[in-house]
C-alpha cells in the first residue's frame, strides 16, 4: 500500500468517526440544564373524541398533552370500568397518548378510564393526578357522584393522597385481593370525589399506602378507613367523612430479632404487648441475671446478659404470663463485642430543667462508679458539695444532685474509666457544659375537668406544641388535673372516649366491621405562662350521636 493510500484511508476513518460521534450526540436527549425547576405536570390540550362523549363509536382515543411524558406503573394506575376481558393498549406517540380498545364495547354503557398517577412528565416526574376520560356508547352518561373527606382517626389531620375506592356490593369480597377499578386520590385538604357512577349498592373504602402502593389493601403496611353501611346510590352522596387507622394485627408476630455488635439482644414485635415478659428456658443463671428494657409502646425490647458463654439460648416470649412464641438466639464461640460505655443526657438547648436537674444515661448497665474521676465546675471554680446518685431499679441512669444556680455555666468532666459496666468495660472522657434554665420559664396550669356522663371513661391527653403527649390521665369523674412546673408554651388537649373502659385507645377492625374509639381533638389550645399559676374549667363534650350512618372515627352528615 502506498503512502498516499495510507493517508487517504486514515483521513476517511477519522471523518467516519466524527460523523458517528455527531450522530450519537444528536440522538442523545439530555435534560436541559439550568433555569427554574419544572413543577408543572402535563396538561391536557385536546381529547379526540371529546371527554364525556355520548353515542361513542370510535375504537381508539387520542389525548394530547402540552409536553412530553411517560407512563409509569400502567398495571397499577390505569383502569377501565366496566372491565373488559382484553385490556386496552396505551401507546405514547410524542405528546399524544393513544388508547386503543382490544375488545367490543357494550351498548348503552358508560365507561370510565382512570389514569391514576400514571402520567408523568419526562424531566421532573410531575404527576397528572386524577385524570379520567368518560364516555357512553348510548345517549346518556352516568353522572352520579360520591364525595367527602378523609382524615387521621387519632390526630384529625386531613390525609393527602389517600386512595378512595368503591366495590359493588356483590364484589366486596375482592377487597385486599384485587385492585379496584373505580378509585380516586384525596387532595391536600383530604377531599375526594368519585364521578360518573351508575346506580347501585356500593361499599366505600379509603387506604393510605407507602409511596409505591398497588391499591390493594395489605394489613401489615397500610392504613384503612371505611364507610360502615352500604351506600345505595340513587342520587349524589356528599359530606362523607372517613377516618383511617392502622389495624391491630390479629396475632403477635416477631418482626426482627438479633444479637448486635454491642452484645445486646434486640427483639421487635408487630404490635405493643400487654404486660410483656420473657424467660430464658435453658440457662437459669442468665435468666436470673438478665436486664430488659422495653420500648415506650412495648413493641420492642433490649436485653443485656451477664455473659455470652453459650451456643444457643431458647427464649420464651410472653404476654400476661402466657407464652406466645419461642425463639433461639445463637452466638459464636468467644464473641467479640464493642461494649465501650457512652452517655446521653437530659440537657436541652444547653440547659437543664430546674425541677429535674442533670441526668446521664449509659448505653450499658452500670456496675461501678469511681467518684474520684467525676468533677464538676461552676464557671471556672471546682465544686465538691454535689452528689452522684443511682436511680433505684434503673441500672442505666446517673443523677447529679446539686443546688444549681441561675446565670452560671457548669462543666461536668468524667475522666476515662470513671464508669464500669457489667461487662467490665469503661468509658472514654466525657465533657459537657450547660446552665440552669430560668425557673421563670415554667408555670402551672390546673384543669378542672367536667365529664358529661358518670358511667363512661375518658382519656385526657395533654400535648405540647410539637403535638407530643406529655401527660395522659384516665378520667372517670369530675376531677382536677394539675400540670405543675411545665415549660411555658402552647399546649393542646384531646379526649378519647374509652368505650370498653380499658384505659387505652382501641383501633378498628375491618374483619369485625368495628370502628376505632372516637377521639375529639380540641381545636382550642391553651398557654402555660411563665412563673404563673392558672386555672381553667375544661368541659368534655358528649360522645357524638352515632344514630346516623357511621364512618371510622367521626360522625357524618346523612347522605343527601
Amino acid at each position: 500500500m502506498t503512502k498516499n493510500n495510507i493517508i487517504l484511508n486514515s483521513t476517511l476513518s477519522l471523518i467516519a468517526l466524527v460523523i458517528i460521534l455527531c450522530l450519537f450526540g444528536c440522538a442523545s436527549q439530555k435534560r436541559p440544564q439550568g433555569g427554574p425547576k419544572d413543577i408543572t405536570p402535563p396538561k391536557v390540550l385536546k381529547m379526540v373524541p371529546e371527554n364525556y362523549t355520548t353515542n361513542f363509536k370510535s375504537d381508539k382515543i387520542e389525548i394530547t398533552f402540552d409536553e412530553y411524558f411517560v407512563i409509569q406503573n400502567e398495571a397499577q394506575e390505569f383502569s377501565l370500568t366496566p372491565e373488559q376481558e382484553k385490556l386496552p393498549q396505551f401507546k405514547v406517540n410524542q405528546k399524544k397518548l393513544e388508547v386503543i380498545f382490544q375488545d367490543t364495547l357494550e351498548q348503552n354503557t358508560t365507561y370510565v378510564i382512570n389514569f391514576g398517577n400514571g402520567i408523568v412528565d419526562i424531566n421532573e416526574s410531575n404527576i397528572t393526578k386524577n385524570l379520567t376520560y368518560a364516555f357512553s356508547t348510548g345517549p346518556a352518561l352516568d353522572s352520579l357522584e360520591i364525595s367527602g373527606h378523609v382524615f387521621n382517626s387519632i390526630t384529625g389531620d386531613s390525609i393527602l393522597n389517600a386512595t378512595v375506592f368503591i366495590f359493588p356490593l356483590e364484589r366486596d369480597t375482592l377487597l385486599g385481593k384485587r385492585r379496584p377499578s373505580i378509585f380516586t386520590s384525596t387532595d391536600s385538604s383530604g377531599n375526594f370525589k368519585l364521578k360518573h357512577l351508575r346506580e347501585g349498592t356500593y361499599k366505600l373504602y379509603a387506604i393510605k399506602e407507602d409511596a409505591q402502593g398497588d391499591k390493594i389493601y395489605q394489613q401489615r403496611n397500610d392504613q384503612i378507613g371505611f364507610y360502615k353501611d352500604s351506600i345505595v346510590l340513587k342520587k349524589n352522596v356528599s359530606d362523607i367523612k372517613i377516618g383511617i387507622f392502622k389495624e391491630a394485627p390479629e396475632n403477635i408476630r416477631i418482626v426482627d430479632q438479633n444479637l448486635n455488635n454491642e452484645g445486646i439482644i434486640n427483639i421487635t414485635f408487630n404490635m405493643g404487648l400487654e404486660n410483656p415478659s420473657l424467660e430464658i428456658l435453658n440457662n437459669k443463671e442468665l435468666d436470673d441475671t438478665k436486664i430488659i428494657k422495653y420500648g415506650l409502646q412495648k413493641d420492642s425490647l433490649k436485653m443485656w446478659l451477664k455473659h455470652y458463654n453459650f451456643d444457643t439460648l431458647q427464649i420464651a416470649l410472653k404476654q400476661n404470663q402466657i407464652a406466645f412464641d419461642t425463639i433461639k438466639i445463637g452466638t459464636e464461640k468467644q464473641p467479640k463485642f464493642n461494649q465501650q460505655v457512652t452517655f446521653t443526657d437530659n440537657i436541652y438547648t444547653m440547659e437543664i430543667n430546674p425541677y429535674i436537674g442533670l441526668n446521664l444515661y449509659s448505653n450499658f448497665p452500670i456496675k461501678d462508679i469511681d467518684l474520684k474521676k467525676i468533677n464538676l465546675k461552676e464557671d471556672t471554680v471546682a465544686i465538691t458539695n454535689y452528689t452522684i446518685e443511682r436511680i433505684p431499679g434503673d441500672p442505666f441512669t446517673i443523677h447529679v444532685k446539686y443546688p444549681w444556680k441561675k446565670k452560671k455555666t457548669y462543666w461536668i468532666n468524667m475522666e476515662e474509666n470513671a464508669i464500669t459496666s457489667i461487662y467490665d468495660t469503661k468509658n472514654k472522657i466525657v465533657r459537657k457544659n450547660f446552665s440552669l434554665a430560668d425557673v421563670n420559664n415554667y408555670g402551672t396550669y390546673n384543669l378542672v375537668v367536667k365529664i358529661p356522663d358518670t358511667t363512661s371513661y375518658y382519656i385526657l391527653d395533654i400535648l405540647d406544641e410539637r403535638k407530643k403527649v406529655v401527660k395522659s390521665v384516665v378520667i372517670t369523674k369530675d376531677t382536677t388535673v394539675n400540670l405543675t412546673n411545665y415549660r411555658a408554651e402552647v399546649y393542646y388537649t384531646r379526649i378519647t372516649y374509652d368505650e370498653n373502659k380499658n384505659g387505652k385507645w382501641d383501633t378498628g377492625s375491618l374483619k369485625l366491621k368495628t370502628i376505632p374509639e372516637y377521639i375529639w381533638n380540641n381545636p382550642q389550645d391553651f398557654m402555660i405562662r411563665a412563673n404563673w399559676q392558672q386555672n381553667m374549667t375544661f368541659v368534655i363534650p358528649p360522645h357524638p350521636n352515632r344514630k346516623d350512618p357511621e364512618t371510622t372515627g367521626e360522625k357524618i352528615n346523612p347522605p343527601n
